[in-house]
Parts: C-alpha cells; sequence; structure tokens
C-alpha cells in the first residue's frame, strides 16, 4: 500500500468495526495503514471487513491473492455494515499455510437489511496471509416481525432491525 489511512486519534479509539471488543487503533488499523501484517486467516478476515466498513478499497485488493483478485473492486460504499460474527476458523494459524474462516456479515442496502454467510479460503505465501475466494450465500430480512436472521430466535425489530 502505498500511503497509510488517515484516521483521526479519536476515530481510532472507537471499537473497531470488526467486533474483536479492541479498539480500532489495537486491532484492525495496523493492518489496515500497512503498518503490519495479520498472522492469522481470522485476523485478515476480520480486517477486510472493517476495510469494507471503511471503504479502503486499496487494502481489499492487496490483501487479495493475486491469482483471484478482481480487475475491478467495490468497497461497498453503498452499503452500511452492521456487525460481523465469525462462525468458526479452520487451520489458518500463523504457521499455516491455508485456512478457512466461516462468518457472517449483516449490512443493509437501500433500506433492506440482509446478511452474507461465507465461507472463505485464505493462503499465507511468504508469511503473508491472503483471501483466496469463498462460498457466500445472501439473504434479505423481510419484514421487522420476522425472526433475525442473525440466529438469536428473536423478532428482527428487537434485534439487528434496531
Amino acid at each position: 500500500m502505498s500511503e497509510p489511512m488517515n484516521i483521526s486519534a479519536e476515530a481510532g479509539q472507537q471499537p473497531c468495526p470488526c467486533g474483536s471488543g479492541r479498539s480500532l487503533a489495537d486491532c484492525c488499523l495496523p493492518l489496515l495503514s500497512g503498518s503490519s501484517h495479520a498472522r492469522t486467516a481470522e485476523s485478515l478476515m476480520r480486517s477486510r471487513y472493517s476495510a469494507y466498513v471503511l471503504g479502503n478499497a486499496e487494502y481489499l485488493a492487496a490483501s487479495w491473492h493475486v491469482s483471484t483478485r478482481p480487475p475491478q473492486l467495490d468497497a461497498g460504499t453503498n452499503v452500511e455494515w452492521l456487525g460481523l460474527q465469525v462462525l468458526s476458523c479452520r487451520a489458518g494459524m500463523e504457521n499455516d499455510t491455508r485456512g478457512s474462516v466461516e462468518f457472517i456479515a449483516r449490512y443493509r442496502l437501500q433500506g433492506i437489511e440482509a446478511q452474507a454467510q461465507e465461507n472463505s479460503r485464505f493462503v499465507r505465501e511468504a508469511g503473508q496471509w491472503f483471501y483466496l475466494n469463498g462460498d457466500m450465500k445472501t439473504t434479505a430480512a423481510t419484514g421487522r416481525n420476522d425472526i433475525c436472521g442473525c440466529g438469536s430466535g428473536k423478532k428482527f425489530k428487537k434485534c439487528c432491525g434496531r
């Protein structure tokens, strides 16, 4: 990446969009700014979610393996990202060369709440993790009184639709 992200000190102290519970400055910002590399496939996936939230297409391209990277990337700037839930991780640790992370990303697009569930695949080359590809299933919430798609069992209006 050519230049670091411009995030104010105050914004850096806000909770990280990836849902880790840490501040942005202590979680994904070092990865997004290029001052650090992801140590695990999960940390790369979380940082990529944060890049979508923050509209950082440059990071998305740099963290996408060259063999599968599309020529044009949309950072989803017209999407309001609502939350990330990691469901499982297989391999993808510091000494692995491959790994996968299954997650649900909730979002709002043109006033419609939806979620994308993906099983993402990652590869580590020369000590750096890259996103390869994934299998995605997207579903839209149909109404405020429907059961929320996040799996909580609550009505949408009392859960993710707040």
